[in-house]
């Protein structure tokens, strides 16, 4: 006996959705979020002021899908309207790093006292602010930004040397969502 998964998504004032070919798109106050949304067997349905995400099978694999698209979608509405922002904290005891902001690059320079510089790669539209110690990530893709700020995390994780006594690195300590 098969019963529909069916979940209902109330769309924000200022927020406007068009499903077309299987891209979403989301635009608000902050821009636009597009995605790429499909799946055998579930159905997406902009109705008015609320977006229908469905399926008719009740597969454990279809209604896993159903959630999923469901929290990007909600994901994708809750950029355009507010962003996201993660905040870094910038920790050295031995050898002072210094950081800056190259195009669509992060510089980490001195970092354990090496000549060469890490680089990170800033992800889609997500802007990163360097000052002082402290990274600011912020975005309306909440994918980008976490990647960005997970990238920028992984380039000062410590090798070869042990992490009670080194531990130097640029960590994530708020995600303001």
């Amino acid at each position: 006996m098969a019963k529909e998964i069916k979940k209902i998504i109330s769309i924000p004032e200022g927020v406007t959705v068009t499903f077309e070919k299987r891209v979403l798109s989301a635009s608000g106050p902050k821009g636009t979020n597009t995605r790429f949304l499909w799946y055998p067997g579930v159905n997406i349905e902009v109705n008015g002021s609320e977006i229908i995400v469905d399926s008719a099978s009740s597969r454990k694999k279809q209604k896993a899908m159903v959630g999923t698209y469901t929290s990007h979608i909600t994901n994708m509405m809750k950029g355009v309207v507010d962003g996201f922002e993660y905040h870094m904290k910038v920790v050295y005891s031995h050898f002072p790093m210094q950081i800056k902001v190259n195009g669509k690059q992060f510089v980490i320079n001195n970092f354990l006292g090496e000549k060469k510089p890490r680089v990170s790669n800033i992800l889609g539209e997500t802007s990163v602010k360097a000052s002082g110690d402290e990274v600011i990530v912020s975005g309306i893709n909440k994918e980008d930004v976490g990647q960005t700020a997970a990238n920028i995390e992984q380039k000062t994780k410590i090798k070869r040397f042990d992490p009670r006594v080194f531990q130097d690195g640029i960590y994530i300590v708020d995600k303001r969502v």
